[in-house]
């Protein structure tokens, strides 16, 4: 009798900026079991940054406990853009840093900040405009080389998220094409090569030689299988940035030219189709790579604070169109920007307002807010392929009426939602399986409810007036003329 096939399961390090996640998936895109832990932060000093120490103690301590209610064989380690970790020599000393990772929501030093754009590329080189605090690696590294001058000195190199915890995992280091292309400042995705800062630094010695994302970088370590009891035949895998991992899921299962919305902290656009050409940096638009290192036009605004700063306390409070639509009719709307980067509205960071009646109930705030977050979307399909088939995944489907409004919303285009909440996680398991076809069992598209002509139509007027009233908006703003000359 055949083994099955399926029966082994991949064990995927989800490492957000807020929480951590280790997933046990079956090779079908099932979820077999998920452990959590919040991904802690210390004050200092030298700097704001992540508790390395005892998130590694969960991480293996986890993934040994996955690997006794599960057949695992793989690991494969996803992360969020915006986080690197300078290493040593030993993956044991010290947890293997170098200096302590930068939590990168964090303001930086004036000198840091009044420094680095004069050394940062073009944005053909950077990828992205520069973002708030210490967002982009290449800023984080200046800011280490600066204040640590001596400790910089003796550093072996500087991994991103997930080559970081492979390291950790098998003591080979890497770079990977999603992970430094995902506005790290240190790799030109569009012409393939490292940026002049890395140069002008002399931080070349400090970057890996390039692995595929599914390449297997080898088993387990031995002090890690004697510590913690895990298995010395696992294997493990270079990772991969986690928009890039869900963006792959979709490619492998063939919908290469899709334009995918992914929702959370972050509203992430993301289309191979789209031409680099039509990018504005100053609108929140960006340069990423997929797995292969080819160029993938992208769009960014951190929409989950948007929604937060507009919606307040919901306490789970359920919205449905009539709470929409009173609000359009009386013409309330929220503005943007509430947060500290401009999003797709140049110079409208801290400038967000609501203007009109306002909202009166929490359901009305929340209405708002969702509605405030399609617009937001509408405005990342727009920019990127107004005319493409736009597929939404993410948290924001959580509210059911989310994908009806950016549908309406839209002028053209046809709209599907992916209810699948896992992509992240599923995407990054298929890399253990890549080349093969089974990325399409993992797929479920749905088209969102039809509005009717008149309401739709009403909706589509609104978006005028709000965009109408953004710009006035923003108007006097200095950024704002500052990004027209």
């Amino acid at each position: 009798m055949m083994s099955d096939p399926c029966a082994a399961t991949i064990a995927v390090l989800d490492v957000g900026k807020t929480n951590v996640r280790l997933n046990a998936i079956t090779c079908n895109g099932t979820i077999a079991e998920t452990l959590c832990v919040e991904n802690g932060v210390l004050a200092g000093p030298p700097w704001r940054h992540h508790d390395l120490a005892e998130l590694g103690v969960w991480i293996f301590s986890s993934l040994a406990t996955l690997s006794r209610r599960h057949p695992l064989e793989t690991v494969v380690c996803t992360g969020h853009g915006s986080g690197g970790v300078l290493v040593g020599a030993d993956p044991d000393d010290e947890d293997g840093v170098a200096l302590p990772m930068i939590d990168y929501e964090q303001t930086l030093p004036d000198a840091i900040a009044i420094a680095y754009p004069r050394m940062a590329g073009s944005f053909r080189d950077r990828g992205s405009m520069i973002m708030h605090g210490a967002t982009h690696q290449a800023r984080q590294l200046l800011w280490m080389e600066t204040a640590e001058p001596e400790r910089f000195a003796r550093a072996r190199a500087f991994l991103c998220l997930p080559q970081y915890w492979a390291w950790r995992l098998t003591g080979v280091t890497a770079a990977e094409a999603t992970s430094l292309g995902a506005q790290s400042h240190l790799w030109n995705v569009a012409d393939g090569h490292l940026t002049p800062i890395v140069a002008a630094r002399g931080w070349q010695r400090l970057m890996p030689d390039f692995r595929a994302a599914w390449a297997r970088l080898g088993p387990v370590r031995a002090p890690l299988v004697r510590r913690f009891g895990l298995s010395r035949n696992l294997g493990v895998l270079t990772g991969i940035h986690d928009s890039s991992a869900n963006f792959y899921r979709y490619q492998a299962a063939g919908l290469a030219d899709v334009l995918l919305v992914s929702t959370g902290t972050w509203i992430v656009g993301m289309s191979a189709a789209a031409s680099l050409d039509r990018l504005r940096e100053e609108t929140g638009m960006t340069i990423n790579s997929d797995v292969y290192g080819r160029p993938v036009a992208g769009a960014l605004t951190m929409g989950g604070r948007e929604f937060a700063h507009v919606a307040g306390a919901t306490d789970g409070q359920a919205i449905d169109l009539p709470d929409v639509f009173r609000l359009v009719e009386r013409g309330t709307m929220a503005l943007p920007t509430f947060g500290a980067d401009d999003g797709f509205f140049p110079g409208s960071a801290g400038r967000g307002e609501i203007i009109g009646p306002p909202p009166e109930t929490a359901a009305e705030r929340k209405a708002l807010a969702t509605l405030y977050s399609a617009l937001l979307t509408v405005e990342c399909c727009d920019a990127l392929d107004p005319k493409g088939r736009a597929v939404l995944d993410g948290s924001y489907l959580r509210e059911p009426i989310y994908a009806r409004l950016v549908s309406a919303l839209r002028d053209e285009g046809e709209t599907f939602f992916n209810l699948d909440a896992y992509g992240v996680a599923t995407g990054s398991a298929l890399l253990a399986e890549h080349g093969s076809d089974r990325a399409s069992e993992t797929l479920a598209l749905e088209r969102p409810g039809a509005l009717a002509q008149t309401t739709a139509a009403s909706l589509r007027a609104y978006r005028g007036r709000w965009r109408k009233a953004a710009g006035a908006h923003l108007s006097s703003s200095p950024s704002l003329k500052k990004a027209q000359t």
